[in-house]
């Protein structure tokens, strides 16, 4: 996590308005030294660095919010360099409160004009608030979001997966009615492109959405609603929902999911709409709607956001270059040996001293698994509980031939670092080895056969270190996730926002336990064993079972079902719910 310490704030702002300040071309000081750390606080010290290297505050905003006009000036003249331009190569963003102090006629009236102009921002107190599923439509994330398009009154920017629910896009048709301006940066319109008549994609693009996607699987599920598309101080008004899920109405009631929803959070709302505007502007256009009108953002970098301590977001797509190619259009280009995400999950990891709790639909991530194998082997006792959807289950002996390809590919690397590493990030699965370590883990068990049609899937990405630190998104634990894939993991500080925090804690222990109380196991294993009826049930209710309570449950199963592994049933599972003794 990023944290600077107030002390060092504290002298920052003694140092941009100390005694120093009246000399050199500088304006009087109007109010003693030393006593700066006591009239502006931290955020209002972060909010001025935002502030000055905002592109779009020139020296006329400047003086319009009260900087007086030769500090306006000379701020301006420094930031943006040689040339007089904004956002061009040669500009000098201020990098801290000294480098700022240093610009000449910036003094201590400067200084208070330049906090007057920007503390505003430090108002506004970040909302979070989680819905889980499954839940009811009405009480489902799905509702939810419908309610926040339909209450935006200037952008709303979508970066998303997967998109089916009639509710949102009725509210996407009133927004754009309204003159809300609406991107949509759409995963399934690279498919839809190859057969557009009647797809979502053409819909929306009908609707009057602005539908784009990437050469990359664009796996985030996030919308900012009147967010700082032409005005960085819209980010502390605005609303953002991330999470694990998709709008569907699979997400919504059948699934486990998590959607957050932030209202004012300035650094969340800078971060992803930085995020989407790097996804559209190496987007590729869906070709349907002639008719769009073409919305571009303002430009935002790193040093216009100002950093919540317990508070962060990474992305895979720091992982990736763009480019531009002659035949296909912008272009992702995976750079190896970059691990943004995965580089962070493994520093949480390291750094648990009590308790680590894992939902995630996958645990298939070299990096992350090893870091928990460390940890178990470095502390035996800490809490480390990993829950799993039903297709991450593997047998020993599946784990004996994955261990074997593996031996082979690494000799076959003859030593070589990069493919010794790839032979690791080919999708292997790391439950068994987690089993065997002896690191509890439990799957959500829900049927023989995994098939789409009727999973009642474990979809939540998240991680609580020590009851603590929360990292939830879009992000699965795998390779796949962090190379082939744009994603998105949300760090959380319980000092700060310890109500969500501990949400996810109960969450998990809820998951954890699932069917434990209505003895769902020991009712289905006495069916398939001790039944007397014709058939038995390959599809039932959820339950969190251990590996060994579902390799029991599979051996049942196989014992008294003889066409469990039939031609028909591994081929069609979703025709088969049941099976006949």
């Amino acid at each position: 996590m990023k944290r600077i310490g107030l002390g060092y704030l504290a002298l920052a702002m003694l140092a941009a308005c100390g005694a120093d300040g009246g000399g050199d071309g500088r304006d009087d000081a109007i109010a003693p030294a030393g006593k700066a750390d006591f009239l502006y606080g931290e955020c209002e010290v972060r909010q001025v660095l935002a502030y000055v290297n905002d592109l779009q505050v020139d020296e006329a905003r400047l003086k319009a919010d009260g900087v007086h006009s030769r500090a306006a000036g000379h701020i301006i003249a420094y930031r943006d360099g040689p040339d007089g331009k904004p956002g061009t190569v040669d500009d000098e963003y201020f990098d801290d409160i000294q480098e700022l102090d240093d610009v000449y006629y910036v003094g201590p009236k400067a200084m208070e004009q330049l906090v007057r102009a920007s503390a505003h921002r430090c108002w506004h107190v970040p909302q979070i608030e989680v819905v889980f599923s499954p839940q009811d439509y009405d009480s489902s994330h799905l509702a939810r979001v419908a309610e926040l398009i339909a209450s935006a009154v200037r952008s709303v920017d979508i970066a998303m997966y997967s998109f089916r629910d009639a509710r949102i896009m009725t509210a996407l048709e009133h927004a754009v009615d309204r003159g809300v301006k609406v991107r949509f940066v759409f995963e399934t319109a690279n498919a839809d492109r190859s057969d557009p008549d009647g797809s979502y994609s053409a819909k929306l693009e009908d609707a009057g959405v602005d539908v784009r996607y990437i050469n990359k699987i664009m796996h985030h599920k996030f919308a900012i609603i009147d967010g700082p598309v032409d005005s960085l101080d819209h980010a502390y008004s605005g609303s953002l929902v991330t999470g694990s899920a998709n709008w569907s109405s699979s997400a919504a009631t059948r699934y486990d999911e998590n959607t957050i929803i932030v209202r004012e959070c300035g650094e969340l709302l800078l971060r992803f709409q930085m995020e989407f505007n790097h996804l559209w502007e190496n987007s590729r256009d869906f070709v349907w709607s002639t008719a769009l009108e073409q919305v571009h953002s303002i430009p935002i970098h790193t040093g216009m956001i100002v950093d919540d301590p317990y508070l962060d977001a990474v992305y895979t797509s720091a992982n990736f270059d763009t480019y531009v190619s002659s035949r296909y259009g912008p272009t992702f280009s995976v750079v190896k040996g970059r691990n943004a995400v995965s580089d962070r999950l493994v520093g949480l990891i390291r750094g648990a001293s009590r308790s680590i709790h894992i939902a995630s639909g996958h645990l298939r991530s070299h990096p992350v698994f090893e870091a928990l194998l460390a940890k178990r082997a470095e502390d035996p006792g800490l809490d480390i509980r990993i829950y799993l959807d039903n297709q991450e289950y593997i047998s020993e002996w599946y784990a004996s031939q994955q261990d074997q390809e593996l031996a082979e590919c690494i000799f076959s690397a003859a030593g070589n670092a990069d493919s010794e590493q790839a032979c690791y990030e080919t999708g292997l699965y790391f439950s068994y080895a987690a089993h065997e370590a002896g690191i509890p883990l439990r799957f959500k068990t829900y049927c023989y056969r995994w098939h789409y049609s009727y999973a009642e899937q474990m979809h939540h990405k998240y991680l609580v270190i020590d009851g603590q630190v929360l990292a939830a998104g879009s992000y699965n634990l795998s390779d796949n996730a962090e190379h082939n894939t744009i994603e998105n993991m949300v760090i959380y500080d319980a000092a700060r926002y310890p109500d969500l925090v501990a949400a996810f804690e109960d969450n998990f222990e809820r998951l954890w336990v699932t069917g434990e109380a209505e003895g769902l196991y020991q009712a289905l294993m006495t069916e398939i064993t001790q039944g007397t009826g014709s058939s038995f049930p390959i599809v039932f209710a959820p339950m969190a079972l251990s590996h060994d309570q579902v390799t029991a449950l599979k051996d049942a199963i196989r014992d008294h079902c003889p066409e469990i592994n039939s031609t028909d049933f591994r081929a069609y599972p979703e025709r088969h719910w049941t099976c006949e003794r």
